[in-house]
């Protein structure tokens, strides 16, 4: 949109929904290779324009030969918005990239990473052990490691020295992207020089010291954030600008505000990321930076609201299209949720998150223990591994292939069925395993039980409905009554 409110006249890029199979498979080497894992161009091409493939999924297309035809399409597929990379090596972060405004219309990709603040007038052993917690925080969810993804490293004294020796101080503990935070060119020329080949993100241009910047991320060929609080139009224009002077990875700062100020916040969320993915603005088409960390400058005194507000405001900006967020606390309970949230959001919708089916082994079951029996649905099936786990129970489970789905929904589906259930048993050579003929069934699958003995010849116990039930389960009901 224009700095009035009205859309851009000119030509418009085609949304991926409109770009047809055809298209793509046109420009594919069409040499049905299946070095792809497909078994021709044109199933490539319907999986690429879905979003379930990549380009560098296509070997031959990386070749010389067809160097003309994968540049057509990389600017066929582009996304309305850029993707921008920070950091480099296998810590390197790719933020932006996205394709659409819902969620549901496409699969979301990039996920938002969050980098933790530390500052240069924090005394040496106490900046070294944030970076420590930092670079340790991890949490296992559902078989995925959730962590933390960049350090921002933020000018508090305005001094070049002392913002320099803090960049160097984490470039030596750290391989975390870094975020260099000033406004002052020389202090960022000063924490930039301490930053050579990391390819940090610049934070920030501003109406007031943009060209000097802009020196500086050519120079240094590091990405540019650009910072206009509350003003769109500025924003823009400034993009215009930076564009003009050969910057290309930009990041969009339009201001976090707390309180009173976040609806204001969400609605220019919002509103830029509209402009890019519904009427394909180019100048707006870059990835969004949120800063929950803005919370703590307010007037609020108490600490665990101040970090309550934190995580409210997070959340949110995960929700309202931020590609990146800078935060302060490194409490379990702020930041926890966010991860947890962002990895629900970025995850196919299309594509419930599952395990492999097949027997899992827990402690030192005998041809006496118990067999148990889930479905593949990821969070059923590390609840129920959980459980087993912190019990310390001794057993075999039986994880059966129901695409993906709970135990109720699959019952419910007729994607875990006494047939099904069989034939489980019979490919992971349950009868190999013990000598009994006793299967603990999910208590959610209670109706299943008479047929599966019918299918199974096995013996049927309805376990409870919640996994957590499980070892008083098997205290009272195990070894079963002959």
């Amino acid at each position: 949109m224009s700095p009035d409110g009205q859309p851009e006249t000119g030509k418009k890029r085609k949304s991926i929904k409109e770009i047809s199979p055809i298209d793509v498979y046109k420009l594919l080497p069409r040499t049905n290779c299946a070095e792809c894992g497909e078994a021709n161009c044109m199933a490539f091409a319907t999986r690429l324009v879905n979003g379930e493939l990549l380009l560098v999924d296509c070997p031959p297309l990386h070749t010389d030969e067809y160097r003309a035809s994968r540049e057509k399409l990389e600017r066929l597929l582009a996304p309305p918005v850029r993707t921008v990379t920070i950091g480099t090596g296998e810590r390197a972060i790719n933020i932006g990239g996205k394709y659409v405004l819902q969620r549901h219309d496409f699969t979301y990709h990039n996920p938002t990473p969050i980098a933790i603040d530390v500052h240069d007038l924090m005394p040496e052993a106490e900046l070294l052990e944030r970076v420590r917690q930092i670079e340790q925080f991890a949490y296992n969810y559902i078989g995925r490691t959730l962590t933390l993804n960049a350090i921002a490293v933020r000018s508090v004294s305005g001094d070049p020295t002392k913002f320099g020796n803090a960049v160097r101080t984490i470039t030596g503990a750290s391989h975390h992207p870094l975020i260099l935070c000033a406004l002052d060119p020389e202090v960022m020329a000063a924490g930039l020089a301490e930053a050579k080949e990391r390819r940090p993100l610049i934070y920030a241009a501003t109406e007031t010291n943009w060209m000097a910047m802009a020196d500086l991320a050519l120079s240094h060929k590091a990405p540019l954030a650009i910072f206009a609080p509350n003003d769109l139009a500025l924003l823009r224009s400034l993009v215009k600008t930076l564009l003009a002077c050969g910057v290309q990875d930009l990041v969009l700062d339009p201001g976090t505000f707390a309180d009173e100020g976040f609806p204001d916040t969400i609605a220019n969320f919002t509103a830029i990321r509209a402009s890019a993915c519904k009427q394909f603005d180019e100048l707006f088409g870059f990835p969004l930076l949120g800063v929950p960390l803005t919370v703590w400058t307010g007037t609020e005194l108490s600490e665990d609201v101040l970090t309550w507000r934190e995580a409210i405001t997070a959340s949110m900006l995960i929700s309202r299209y931020a590609d990146l967020l800078i935060m302060h606390s490194l409490d379990g309970w702020v930041l926890l949720p966010q991860l947890i949230w962002r990895f629900n959001i970025y995850t196919d919708p299309r594509k419930p998150v599952t395990v492999e089916a097949g027997v899992r082994t827990f402690g030192r079951p005998d041809a006496k223990s118990p067999v148990l029996m889930t479905t593949n649905y990821a969070l059923t099936y590390f609840t129920v591994e959980s459980d087993i786990k912190v019990a310390n129970l001794d057993c075999y489970l039986i994880v059966v292939d129901t695409g993906g789905l709970s135990v109720e929904s699959a019952v419910a589906g007729r994607n875990f069925t006494a047939e099904g259930i069989a034939a489980a048993l019979k490919s992971n050579n349950a009868a190999g395993l013990v000598t009994h003929t006793t299967l603990v069934i999910p208590g959610l699958a209670a109706r299943l039980s008479g047929e599966t003995e019918e299918a199974t010849g096995w013996r049927i116990l309805v376990g409870p409905k919640d996994s957590s039930g499980i070892p008083q389960f098997l205290r009272e009901r195990w070894p079963p009554e002959t």
